[in-house]
C-alpha cells in the first residue's frame, strides 16, 4: 500500500433491514471484547451498519481477529476504505481500480453489492451492467487470480457514483454476495418455512454435509404441516414429526415419517436420535431451555432451531438464550458448539445450530 492510498477504515456489515440496532450493538460488544474502542453508524432500515475504530491500529486487529462466525445479525462482513463519492460518470472504473490496487495484489472475485432494501434494489440494473466491465478491468490490470484463498473485492454501492470499496477474506466472511443464499421454493414442500431449514443446512453444514446422511433419525418438534420435515425426508432421514396439527399427506406417504400428536415440550424419544429440529412459535427462552435439555440429556447429537425474537431488546434476548443453553451444557459437562445467525429467510427470528463435540 502506497503512502497516498487510504487505509482500511471501517467494517461494513450487511444486515436485515430493521435490525441495524441489533447489528450495531453486537459489533460494539465484539470490538469491546478485543479492547477496541469505536463507534457504529446504523441508520434505521438502511440494511447495513458501519463500525469505525477510533484508532487505525484497531482496524487491523478487527480485520485479523474478529470472527464472522461470532456475529449473529451480520450477513456479510467487509473491511472498507473511506467512502468514495462523485465518481466520474464517464470513468468509474479508473478510481475504483486504483483503490482496489491499494488493497491487495490480487482478488479471487469481485462482488458488486447494495443493501437489501427496496430502494437499493433499484441499483441492481446498474450493478449487473457494470459487473462485466469491472471484472475485465481487474483481469487486464493483473489484479485477478484463480486462487480461492485470495481476498474478494467488494464494491458496495449507495448510488451509481457513491461506493464503499473493500475486501473480505474467504473463511472469515459469507461465501455468498451480500450474505444471501438465493433459494427456489420447491413446489412439493408443504410450506415456505422449508427454505429456512434448507438455508440453515447450507450455511452451517455446507453443500454435502456428512452429518446429514440417509438412514439417520430425526425429531421435528412443531412439525405441522411439514416444511422442515420435508427437508429431512428428501435426504432419506427418518422423522418423528411431533405436532397436534395435521401433516402434509404426501409426506406421510413417504413411509419414513411417524406423526405423533403430542406436546413438543413434553415429548422425548425412547432412544437418542441424530437430529432435533424445531420451528415452534414460542417464547425464545423456552425454546432455548428445551434445546439445551435435549443435548444435555443425550437425546440428540445435533439441533437446528429458530428463536422468535421479541419486538424490543432483541439482542439482549438472544444473549439470554445463549446463556440458557450454555449453562445447561456446562452443568452436564457436555462439550458443544453453538452458533446463531439471522439468515436471509428468517424474519423476526434467528436460527441456532447446536452440536455435541
Amino acid at each position: 500500500m502506497t503512502p497516498e492510498t487510504p487505509a482500511l477504515q471501517s467494517l461494513l456489515l450487511h444486515c436485515r433491514p430493521g435490525f441495524e440496532k441489533e447489528c450495531a450493538a453486537e459489533i460494539q460488544a465484539q470490538a469491546q471484547s478485543l479492547d477496541i474502542a469505536g463507534y457504529a453508524k446504523a441508520k434505521p432500515d438502511s440494511g447495513y451498519v458501519l463500525f469505525t475504530p477510533c484508532e487505525e491500529a484497531g482496524m487491523a486487529v478487527l480485520h485479523k481477529q474478529l470472527r464472522f462466525a461470532d456475529l449473529c445479525f451480520a450477513r456479510q462482513m467487509v473491511a472498507v476504505l473511506p467512502l468514495m463519492s462523485d465518481l466520474p460518470v464517464d470513468d468509474r472504473i479508473g478510481p475504483l481500480l486504483a483503490a482496489a490496487a491499494g488493497l491487495s495484489r490480487q482478488f479471487s472475485d469481485v462482488w458488486l453489492e447494495t443493501a437489501d432494501t427496496n430502494e437499493a434494489k433499484e441499483l441492481s440494473v446498474f450493478t449487473r451492467k457494470f459487473q462485466g466491465p469491472m471484472t475485465r478491468a481487474l483481469v487486464d490490470a493483473g489484479l485477478a487470480t484463480a486462487k480461492e484463498s485470495a481476498p474478494r473485492l467488494h464494491l458496495f454501492f449507495l448510488n451509481s457514483t457513491t461506493v464503499y470499496v473493500g475486501l473480505s477474506r474467504p473463511g472469515n466472511s459469507s461465501p455468498w454476495p451480500m450474505g444471501i443464499i438465493r433459494l427456489k421454493f420447491p413446489r412439493a414442500a408443504p410450506s415456505r418455512s422449508t427454505l429456512k431449514l434448507e438455508e440453515a443446512f447450507l450455511f452451517y453444514l455446507g453443500e454435502e454435509p456428512k452429518s446429514l446422511q440417509p438412514g439417520m433419525k430425526a425429531v421435528d418438534l412443531g412439525a405441522a404441516p411439514g416444511g422442515w420435515t420435508w427437508q429431512l425426508v428428501k435426504r432419506s432421514i427418518r422423522v418423528t414429526a411431533v405436532d397436534n396439527g395435521p401433516m402434509d399427506p404426501a409426506l406421510m406417504e413417504s413411509g419414513i415419517v411417524e406423526h405423533l400428536r403430542a406436546d413438543g415440550f413434553r415429548y422425548l424419544p425412547a432412544k437418542p436420535v441424530d437430529w432435533l429440529v424445531c420451528d415452534m412459535v414460542e417464547q425464545p427462552a423456552r425454546i432455548a431451555a428445551l434445546v439445551g435439555r435435549w443435548l444435555a440429556g443425550g437425546h440428540c447429537r445435533q439441533a437446528m432451531f429458530n428463536l422468535k425474537l421479541p419486538m424490543k431488546k432483541r439482542y439482549e434476548e438472544l444473549k439470554r438464550c445463549r446463556d440458557i443453553i450454555e449453562v445447561a451444557l456446562d452443568d452436564a459437562e457436555v462439550p458443544f458448539q453453538l452458533r446463531f445467525k439471522q439468515l436471509y429467510h428468517d424474519r423476526e427470528e434467528v436460527t441456532g445450530y447446536l452440536a455435541r463435540l
